[in-house]
């Protein structure tokens, strides 16, 4: 299915896992993670219609009587449930308790069926399905559309000319297709206020949905900045170790992505704190309720950064370029905002928005890595970077 421009994308994005066919694997549970709204379970519906030969069955885990069935883990109604089918399909996963111990009987019980489940968060499905599905599910993670996929839409031209939108408004998919940038808000807004301030809440218990939030909007202003957990803890009154869980959690929940520091000479770099950047920028902006146009804001560095670095990870992880992703900076205050190291070699990458910003490799750099190879990314080259 090809659309002639975004204004004609009402029904679907294509998705890098359009074609489920190559993950389906009979005997072998295909788990499908990420964030609420960002279209798991539009994705196994465009796959049912349009890709699947053969009868499936397509199930909720907010369904109760369904619940009851896995949580009794009876064999004989399990394989009841599943006679006759080709695949069964079970969304929102996590809603029931111990799933994995339920999937393991089916699986071990029938093994030419095929079985796909979905999922909110991946510390709370993956913590309930690890052990007993070892070695029999196989898992893949979806996150807010990526540009690498708007890339079988769009050609150069129209996704720079997308690019603006994309970092005041994030691109969760119902947001990216609404083309009124006043519900665009709205619809972030909702989103924001649903998945923070319950999803999160209930599914790690905390009782603060005050002090989650502003940590988040603390987060918010220190994109591209080495984070201090004890700082935070002292401005929000908590300690240091609560910080760290909520930050641990934020991460596991696809909020939030954490970048470590790169270092081989620990007298002259920086090892010990952490820079964060969040999976999604509207969801950024709406915390610090500012959806200004670009040429308007003073942090359009931040948000280049934070949308390089997080589609880059996506990049990485739909195409398997497999690396360990860093920052560098010094004690000196020479950085470089982002450092790959895959297949033996480091790549650095400098992040400027304009063409006409320049940057210059750092001598403390130069002399400890020689051979790696030193990139200025920019908005006129970003998208090989990012989708090509």
């Amino acid at each position: 299915m090809k659309y002639a421009n975004y204004r004609d994308l009402t029904v679907y994005i294509q998705r890098f896992y359009d074609d489920l066919d190559k993950k389906l694997i009979a005997g072998i549970v295909l788990v499908i993670y990420g964030p609420r709204q960002v279209g798991k379970t539009t994705l196994v519906d465009y796959y049912l219609k349009n890709n699947f030969v053969g009868k499936y069955k397509f199930d909720s885990g907010e369904r109760i009587n369904l619940r009851h069935l896995f949580e009794s883990k009876d064999v004989k109604l399990l394989l009841e449930y599943c006679e006759n089918y080709d695949l069964i399909v079970i969304d929102e996963a996590q809603k029931i308790a111990n799933i994995g111990e339920g999937l393991k009987l089916i699986v071990d019980n029938m093994p030419n069926l095929k079985l796909i489940v979905t999922g909110l968060s991946s510390f709370e499905l993956a913590g309930q399905i690890g052990e007993p599905l070892t070695g029999r599910k196989k898992t893949v993670t979806l996150f807010p559309v990526s540009v690498l996929e708007l890339s079988k839409e769009y050609n150069n031209y129209e996704l720079k000319e997308k690019l603006p939108e994309l970092l005041v408004y994030g691109s969760y998919p119902e947001i990216f297709k609404e083309n009124d940038f006043k519900e665009k808000q709205d619809l972030i807004t909702d989103l924001m206020e649903s998945y923070l301030l319950k999803d999160i809440l209930e599914l790690d218990k905390i009782k603060s949905s005050k002090i989650l939030v502003n940590l988040l909007r603390m987060l918010s202003y220190q994109i591209g900045s080495e984070v201090s957990l004890s700082e935070l803890g002292q401005k929000l009154s908590i300690d240091s170790k609560t910080v760290s869980r909520y930050i641990d959690l934020l991460e596991k929940s696809f909020v939030i992505f954490s970048l470590s520091a790169f270092s081989r000479n620990l007298r002259k770099e920086i090892v010990k704190k952490n820079k964060y950047y969040f999976y999604d920028l509207g969801i950024r902006n709406a915390l610090i309720a500012n959806f200004n146009k670009l040429e308007l804001r003073n942090d359009v560095g931040q948000l280049w950064e934070n949308f390089l670095i997080i589609e880059r990870i996506k990049k990485q992880h739909y195409t398997k370029l497999y690396a360990n992703n860093y920052f560098w900076r010094t004690w000196s205050k020479q950085e470089i905002d982002w450092i790959e190291e895959r297949d033996g070699n480091i790549f650095a990458y400098e992040f400027k928005w304009s063409n006409k910003q320049k940057a210059k490799i750092p001598s403390q750099w130069l002399e400890g890595y020689p051979n790696s190879e030193f990139i200025v990314i920019n908005n006129e080259n970003y998208l090989e970077f990012i989708s090509q």
